[in-house]
């Protein structure tokens, strides 16, 4: 299964943090799965983090590089992936969310999430 990480389960499972629940684990490390991030993430990690957030507290150049290191595909933001925001329901508010569900759908890869309200979209969505 191709599987795109949502930013905060991204940044707690590059820092092996305890935040990351037993089946985020479970899916991250199952050898069958294909992992992949959003430049979306790295995006929202660097502007969060410039603006001081203390949960987005990491170097975005760092994640990335580690990202790439452990075998994540890295999935680059698209016209298309754009374009397929503006048909989603306006369920959430996060804009960075957003396109990540929008890339999911786009892509038909299952985007991994905490988030109960990205749940709540349609499609290939598993809150874990």
């Amino acid at each position: 299964m191709r599987v795109l990480l949502d930013t905060h389960l991204l940044l707690w499972a590059a820092a092996g943090s305890p935040r990351l629940s037993a089946e985020a684990r479970g899916i991250i490390e199952d050898p069958g799965n294909a992992m992949l991030f959003s430049a979306a993430s790295i995006w929202e990690v660097a502007i969060k983090n410039g603006l001081g957030r203390a949960d987005f507290r990491v170097d975005p150049r760092a994640l990335r590089a580690g990202l790439l290191a452990a075998g994540y595909v890295e999935l680059v933001i698209s016209g298309a992936h754009v374009v397929a925001v503006d048909g989603l329901p306006a369920l959430h508010r996060d804009p960075f969310d957003r396109l990540l569900v929008a890339q999911a759908l786009a892509e038909g890869v299952v985007l991994v999430s905490s988030d109960p309200m990205v749940g709540r979209y349609a499609g290939s969505v598993r809150v874990v």
